[in-house]
């Protein structure tokens, strides 16, 4: 349609004369057209030519640069990407081997460790044991001991409170043999 009026309005324009060519418009005068169309060819051709010829081919080139470039960049990406993929694969696998290594190290100190421990507790228990007996027996000589000097010092009272209350002297021999007596008879509850 509006190819149509268009060409309408240049048909009314050619056949009424409105192109104004005798007002100083020779450029709309039909009698010029011809060289001007020549010229206009002949401009747009060489226009044509040195476009197509320098400029388009180097448009052309940086255009197959850009685009090679960013094939490149995007193939760099994807074999980064895939690298990272890798290396992160690597890590965790890693990652995952150093927590099974610390894992089984902590098991292996800790029965080492239980076993040191366990084994330190045995030989302090011998001693403390080997200490108590030890200790047994000096109290027991204590006792043999203390059961002797009992039985002087009984002796010496008990002849000091006779000869206190008689004023005589006693046979000592027969005061040994007293106490010696009655402490043989007690001695077993306190052994």
């Amino acid at each position: 349609m509006k190819s149509l009026l268009s060409f309408f309005i240049v048909f009314v324009a050619i056949n009424l004369d409105l192109y104004a060519a005798e007002a100083g418009m020779p450029q709309l005068d039909p009698t010029y057209w011809a060289s001007q169309a020549f010229w206009l060819v002949l401009v747009f051709s060489i226009l044509y030519f040195f476009i197509s010829k320098f400029y388009l081919p180097k448009i052309k080139d940086n255009l197959d640069n850009r685009d090679n470039k960013i094939k490149e960049d995007l193939e760099n990406a994807n074999k980064f990407k895939e690298q990272s993929e890798t290396k992160l694969k690597e890590y965790e696998k890693i990652l995952d081997d150093a927590k099974k290594d610390v894992l089984k190290i902590h098991f292996e100190s800790k029965n080492i460790l239980n076993k040191d421990i366990q084994s330190k507790k045995e030989s302090m228990e011998n001693e403390i044991g080997k200490e108590i007996s030890k200790a047994q027996k000096e109290i027991l000589e204590i006792k043999k001991n203390s059961i002797t000097s009992i039985q002087n010092i009984s002796e010496n009272i008990a002849s000091n409170i006779i000869e206190n209350i008689s004023g005589e002297k006693l046979n000592e021999s027969s005061i040994k043999a007293t106490v010696e007596e009655i402490s043989k008879k007690n001695i077993y509850r306190y052994l």
